[in-house]
């Protein structure tokens, strides 16, 4: 697998990069991994990178997106904090990775059995968990479909919330940076959430939050 040049970055448009992680991610779970020279890439790289995606990730240890999209060195800005949520600091990042840097999209990805996810929905307080996990309520809150047992013990309404989550990280993007919102309406890059599968590795994406302008 070639690494990345800005030629290459140039010529991939938003749906392109869709479709090379959607590959990515039938190799990973197919166990087909492309066969790449990491010390290579690392060489190749030294002098610049050009990664054709943004993926927004939780910190979980079974969820790195260089993995699970079989990626090589160069190829994605990884941003991973609890719960894939969005503040300023990972805003600005994206903002310099897509317009800056170049990227074509940006995928905001959530996954099974989050444990962010699951201390938001017991209401867990602790030290600077805390206010992290305030910016997960909004999701619990919104989940109206289930009525009892609304915690951690309800393995269905946890992933409710989860998917809750991810669409309302993809909205606040497009509503608090004019910068990726404009580019998405020029067609210069993509944005679209998702959810990953811990235990068959398997990345669905939500096209119901799909903002990709064909242009």
């Amino acid at each position: 697998m070639k690494t990345l040049t800005k030629e290459m970055q140039d010529a991939i448009t938003p749906s392109m990069a869709l479709e090379l992680l959607r590959e990515g991610n039938k190799r990973f779970v197919s166990n087909l991994k492309v066969n790449r020279n990491l010390l290579q890439q690392a060489n190749e790289t030294s002098d610049g990178q050009y990664p054709f995606a943004v993926i927004l990730s939780c910190i979980d240890s079974r969820t790195s997106a260089e993995l699970i999209f079989d990626q090589g060195l160069g190829d994605v800005f990884s941003i991973r904090i609890a719960g894939n949520i969005i503040n300023e600091d990972i805003l600005g990042s994206m903002e310099f990775a897509c317009k800056v840097a170049g990227s074509k999209i940006i995928v905001v990805l959530g996954h099974t059995k989050c444990g962010a996810v699951k201390g938001a929905c017991d209401h867990v307080e602790m030290g600077n968990l805390t206010a992290l996990l305030t910016k997960i309520r909004p999701a619990v809150d919104d989940e109206m479909t289930v009525t009892e047992n609304r915690n951690s013990g309800n393995g269905v309404f946890v992933e409710k919330v989860a998917n809750i989550n991810v669409k309302r990280t993809v909205k606040s993007i497009l509503e608090r940076s004019p910068i990726l919102k404009e580019m998405v309406e020029k067609g210069e890059i993509g944005l679209v959430g998702g959810t990953h599968d811990i235990t068959t590795g398997e990345v669905e994406f939500h096209l119901d939050t799909l903002a990709l302008n064909r242009v």
